[in-house]
């Protein structure tokens, strides 16, 4: 097969493949037609590698199959996250059942091995094209956050979040009036640890009241007593 000619503005692109022939052949075509590929073996370095990399990547390509945490669960831990990298998940099992499990931990789409290259080239382009549609922003008082971009505001002021600390107020700003537990937040914001300090929550608390409460004078950010916290808009 001739191999399309190489667009440098193509991106980059995750390749989570245990199959070591099959990512090479694959890897090397994607790199031919214009993509940057990483190569990871296994479902606990793909998490890692995004989760600690600001979900620097385009798209993903997730093997269901990977050993460790298979594809499914790093789909499902990558949403909880927050991350909505575009995500391509592979695999042999292609039953009506299987594909529709694929997309129901978070998948963009889904194909059956073996593929055509040509096909799967079309279709990174397709789910990066979605993925750069505008979302909604997500709003509750005059804090509101575009969950594509991951910026910020107060009022008409952006702020200046680290990506845990834009994670973190995502959630607040989804659950806005309710009551949540330390546990909740650390189950959603650090999915792949298995357990969180409550330190650890309070911690990154403090350092988002710092940013999108006390400058402007307001209190929204709320402690409830031995439960948890609480996101009260002084505008809802």
């Amino acid at each position: 097969m001739r191999n399309p000619m190489p667009d440098a503005s193509q991106g980059s692109i995750l390749l989570a493949e245990d199959d070591e022939a099959f990512a090479s052949a694959l890897r090397r075509y994607l790199r031919q037609t214009g993509y940057r590929v990483v190569l990871m073996g296994d479902g606990e370095a793909t998490l890692q590698s995004l989760l600690e990399t600001n979900h620097h990547f385009d798209a993903l390509i997730l093997d269901l199959l990977l050993p460790g945490i298979d594809g499914r669960e790093v789909c499902q831990r990558l949403r909880t996250a927050g991350c909505w990298i575009p995500v391509i998940m592979t695999t042999a099992l292609g039953e009506l059942d299987d594909r529709l499990d694929g997309f129901g931990y978070g998948a963009d789409d889904y194909l059956v091995k073996p593929f055509s290259l040509a096909e799967l080239t079309l279709r990174l382009r397709a789910v990066v094209r979605r993925r750069g549609i505008p979302s909604d922003p997500i709003q509750a008082g005059d804090l509101r956050i575009d969950p594509t971009t991951r910026q910020c505001w107060r009022g008409e002021v952006e702020l200046t979040l680290t990506h845990r600390e834009s994670q973190i107020l995502e959630f607040f700003l989804r659950r806005e009036g309710l009551v949540v537990t330390r546990a909740s937040i650390g189950n959603a914001i650090w999915p792949n640890e298995e357990q969180v300090s409550e330190n650890l929550v309070d911690q990154h608390i403090a350092h988002l009241r710092k940013k999108i409460d006390r400058p402007f004078g307001r209190h929204d950010l709320q402690t409830i007593h031995r439960v948890g916290y609480r996101l009260k808009t002084s505008d809802s």
